[in-house]
Parts: C-alpha cells; structure tokens; sequence
C-alpha cells in the first residue's frame, strides 16, 4: 500500500506547513458527496489520530485515515499551476470515472 507527492506536491505542502508555523503533514481523506460519489479531502494535520497510516514521500508526511486506504491505495498527488487555477491533481489507480466538474469521482 503506498500514496505518494510529485515533488511539486511536496514543495507546495512544505512551503504552506512553514508558512503555517505548525503542522505535521497532510492528511488525505475521502466524503461521499457529489454525483460520482466521493470526493477528495486534503487537510493539514496538526495532531495524529490513533487511525491515521502514515507514508513519507520527499520529507513530507501524508497521513491517511484507515477506512480511506482502500479508496486511495496507490494515489499520486501532484500540485499544478495553470494560469491562476491551481491545486492538487489526484492520479487514483481505483478511480472509474470522474464527473463532469470534477468535484467527486467513482470507485
């Protein structure tokens, strides 16, 4: 089992924990909601939570809640800049489709 950054990822991660002045990593997570069903949820983490698995990927931790391992097992996180739209880009191994705005994928 593995979820990885891009090393974009993990400058973008590390530069908001230093800017933040706190913080562990980052916690990758998923919520039923939208059209396809879940969606991803990215948050800082401040405290560990006796669920969360841990992975190190270029110095940066991703910590990743127990019941969400199976829907993410294998993600790649990447951070993408296109004109003023950025944000993390997600390559799941387990996602089946995508809906049209983007917002919630299927497994």
């Amino acid at each position: 089992m593995s979820i990885t950054l891009t090393p974009a990822a993990a400058r973008h991660v590390l530069g908001s924990l230093e800017r933040r002045g706190k913080g562990l990593g980052v916690r990758l997570g998923v919520k039923s909601t939208g059209c396809s069903g879940f969606a991803y949820e990215v948050d800082y983490v401040d405290e560990l939570r006796p669920d969360d698995i841990a992975f190190e990927t270029h110095g940066v931790t991703l910590l990743v809640p127990a019941k969400a391992l199976a829907y993410v097992d294998g993600t790649e996180l990447d951070f993408v800049s296109e004109g003023l739209d950025e944000g993390f880009r997600f390559r799941n191994p387990h996602e089946r489709d995508r809906c049209g705005c983007g917002e919630s994928f299927r497994v």
